[in-house]
């Protein structure tokens, strides 16, 4: 399955890794190891598969570098060595570590423009066939890499060079000749062609010589190297089959028990087995009316006609709402621009479905309608970035509506990272990963799912709300019937806390001992706090804590015990939506400190509480030195040395920093790492190639949230219309304009979050503090 290679577009990597038994990581021999290429291999470790990498564009050194034989081999293997050591670093955390070694034949070096590749083993057995002598190829192969010399009097390999001096064997009888070749037909000295060609058994009509350089390069190199053999024994030999990747792959992506019929079955790739489809991704048909379901057959055999449970990504036995029952009326499979047509598919194949696409948003799993026993889901996909841009759009015509909002609903299924959204105002936002992500959502809006003229605002930027110190007093919240009372306190998390939990290092659903365990040893907490976290939140994976802090001396525990749902329940809904500007709190740890709980469940029910924890809450919030969050790109950029100030300037403009330039490897160019904050990164492209003359090239990813400069409840800050804000002013900003865009009072009310009880406590502190200035 081929994924775009864009950073913004990583998604449909994501969703095309959970689907396959192996990846083949693609690296330009020039360029070396880009980000985007270090976050595939994160990402295919992170699913657990086997890689191998191709190495592609070797030509280009040759060409365009103008590397001699000996320091192309060097780049190469310099190449090979950074992708060894990202694939070791991911696989700190995942275990396994695999090593890419063109001895291992897990290295194939191509040029696709050119039309050849070959692995060590493909080209030692052209060696075979070009001379006719009857020696073992995979051990001449396994000398043709690495501090190997051949030694032409002993006529065997050395680990040191022969004395007269000599090039290492891959350089001697690999590059060389290599690069003969390219040498003799750009020169356009027919003879000279023809002998060279002679020598490697190989002749070209006559009118093969009068082509141009380009056609004529690709015709001697498919002549000499024959068709991409070596590439496919790589496969065969390094990617497992979809029965040997079953056990590994239903093990990270099944989320049931591992002793059930069903799990077994998949490790099996039982066709008689219960039916299990995971569909990770959506394909429009050519009208773009509906979609069809792409998938891996896990085990049971798929059929035309066959009536399947739909299973979403909120579906689990214990919550049957997130299912419907639909019938498979075709079946293809997927062949580039090709489907062709079957009645079944069996345990391990990639097929497309028709019909079953009315109730998947994203993800789904399909299975027998008549099947007995619990299913579980499969793991919804993980994404390696988030989707930090959006936009708002309207059509042009009022009438239109409707045809617009059915045309995003298309564009969630279709774009597995785009968000669409209502907000309070009326207005319809997109969120994607970057500014190609939704100019291309935009493009496929206009053209394909809506057909309507649409209108689109200039891009802004999701926030976050967190605080930067622990609340200023015990804050509490008394339930409508004052029946019931909720005192918190909320304090920052710490450092790397709310990572560990969003990338899947802790989760809520271990044993409080494992908890228990993993916070006292990590972060240092005591064994009592570790034990008595109740969520994280807003969901499962949320970047924020929730903790019982009281004392059983102090708080009847049982009565807690009865309403912890509904503290829950009020938590989450809190922690989704801050309360400086609707967006989501992060890295913030709430902790209950005391609760009067009313014994009659009569006047403690969630329609009392929920409310209410979430009130308490937001004062807790407000209380702890709150402050906004924004997003920042990491930024790649390719560029000549005479251009590196120039980028410093465009950075330092937008508030960016420069954290590394380096030369390149084997290159004239350096490379600029830098952090950009995304809602300083609109246009910076254009920016950037207008003052390098078009000479640089950046590739932005998100990176990171880090604290907006300021205090967003400044009331004396004066924000001046078509004005830059100061640095210290932006987070007033920010929160002001976000509030306004939502339709939103431009300031947080204080009366809307806290009781007249706290209102009165908070003025007799203030009054209090002001007595002692005195």
């Amino acid at each position: 399955m081929d994924t775009p290679g864009h950073v913004n577009f990583s998604d449909e990597m994501t969703a095309a890794l959970r689907l396959a038994d192996g990846a083949v990581l693609i690296v330009d021999a020039a360029e070396g190891v880009m980000v985007n290429t270090e976050r595939a291999i994160r990402h295919a470790i992170q699913e657990r598969l086997p890689i191998v990498v191709v190495i592609n564009k070797v030509d280009r050194l040759m060409t365009e570098l103008k590397l001699p034989p000996k320091d192309a081999y060097h780049k190469l293997r310099h190449t090979l060595e950074v992708i060894n050591n990202h694939i070791s670093a991911a696989s700190t955390t995942a275990g396994n570590v695999q090593v890419i070694d063109p001895v291992a034949g897990n290295v194939c070096f191509a040029s696709a423009s050119a039309g050849w590749s070959f692995t060590l083993q493909s080209f030692a057995k052209l060696y075979v066939k070009l001379h006719g002598v009857p020696f073992d190829a995979d051990k001449f192969a396994s000398r043709l890499w690495g501090d190997m010399y051949y030694h032409p009097d002993t006529r065997n390999f050395k680990k040191k060079p022969p004395v007269s001096g000599g090039e290492r064997s891959f350089v001697q009888f690999v590059l060389e000749p290599l690069y003969k070749i390219y040498s003799q037909v750009i020169g356009e000295h027919k003879k000279s062609v023809e002998a060279t060609l002679a020598e490697l058994g190989v002749t070209l009509s006559n009118a093969a010589y009068k082509l141009n350089v380009r056609p004529l390069l690709r015709l001697a190199c498919s002549s000499v190297f024959g068709a991409s053999s070596g590439f496919t024994d790589m496969l065969v030999k390094h990617i497992p089959s979809a029965k040997d990747a079953a056990a590994r792959k239903v093990d990270h992506t099944y989320t049931g028990p591992k002793n059930s019929t069903i799990y077994n079955a998949m490790v099996d790739c039982d066709p008689s087995g219960p039916l299990i489809v995971n569909v990770t991704k959506l394909y429009p048909k050519s009208d773009c009316s509906v979609f069809d379901a792409f998938g891996r057959v896990y085990s049971g055999v798929i059929q035309t006609g066959q009536t399947v449970r739909v299973l979403g990504e909120g579906y689990s036995p214990d919550d049957e709402e997130d299912m419907t029952v639909k019938e498979v009326t075709k079946l293809w499979i997927y062949q580039a621009r090709d489907r062709i047509p079957i009645s079944s598919a069996p345990p391990g194949s990639w097929v497309l479905i028709e019909g079953v696409d009315a109730s998947i948003m994203k993800t789904a799993t399909l299975c027998n309608v008549d099947y007995d026993e619990d299913v579980y889901i499969c793991r919804p996909l993980q994404f390696n970035t988030l989707s930090v841009v959006k936009t708002a759009t309207e059509p042009l015509n009022p009438s239109e509506l409707p045809k617009m909002v059915e045309g995003l609903r298309k564009i969630s299924k279709s774009y597995p990272l785009a968000i669409t959204k209502v907000e309070e105002s009326g207005e319809h936002t997109i969120l994607g990963t970057g500014e190609l992500y939704l100019d291309s959502i935009m493009k496929d809006l206009r053209e394909l799912y809506s057909e309507v003229e649409v209108k689109v605002a200039d891009p802004v930027v999701s926030f976050c709300e967190t605080v930067v110190e622990s609340s200023s007093m015990k804050c509490f919240a008394e339930t409508p019937n004052k029946k019931n009372k909720i005192t918190m306190i909320a304090e920052p998390l710490e450092r790397g806390l709310a990572e560990d939990i969003e990338n899947g290092g802790v989760s809520i659903d271990w044993s409080r001992k494992m908890l228990g365990d993993f916070f006292k040893t990590k972060y240092d907490w005591d064994l009592l706090a570790a034990r008595s976290i109740w969520a994280f939140g807003p969901d499962k994976q949320g970047p924020n804590i929730l903790l019982d802090d009281t004392l059983p001396t102090e708080v009847d525990k049982n009565l807690l015990g009865a309403v912890k749902d509904s503290i829950v329940q009020g938590f989450q809904w809190g922690a989704r939506e801050g309360p400086l500007c609707d967006e989501p709190i992060r890295n913030v740890k709430f902790k209950i400190v005391d609760a009067r709980i009313a014994p009659e469940p009569l006047h403690r029910g969630s329609g009392q509480i929920i409310p209410t924890a979430r009130r308490v809450a937001y004062s807790a919030f407000l209380m702890a030195t709150p402050r906004l969050m924004e997003p920042v790109y990491y930024v790649e950029i390719q560029t000549p040395i005479d251009c590196v100030s120039a980028i410093y300037t465009v950075l330092s403009r937008r508030r960016g920093h420069v954290t590394a330039d380096v030369p390149q490897p084997g290159t004239p160019a350096y490379i600029v790492k830098a952090f950009l904050p995304v809602i300083e990164s609109f246009g910076f492209e254009t920016d950037l190639r207008y003052h390098t003359q078009g000479q640089a090239f950046c590739l932005s990813v998100f990176d990171h949230w880090a604290i907006v400069p300021g205090d967003p409840l400044d009331k004396s800050i004066v924000l001046r219309p078509l004005e830059p804000a100061p640095i210290q002013h932006l987070a007033r900003e920010f929160m002001v304009k976000t509030r306004r865009r939502k339709g939103m009072s431009e300031d947080v009310s204080i009366n809307k979050f806290f009781d007249e009880a706290m209102v009165v406590e908070l003025a007799q502190q203030a009054a209090d503090l002001h007595l002692q200035m005195i």
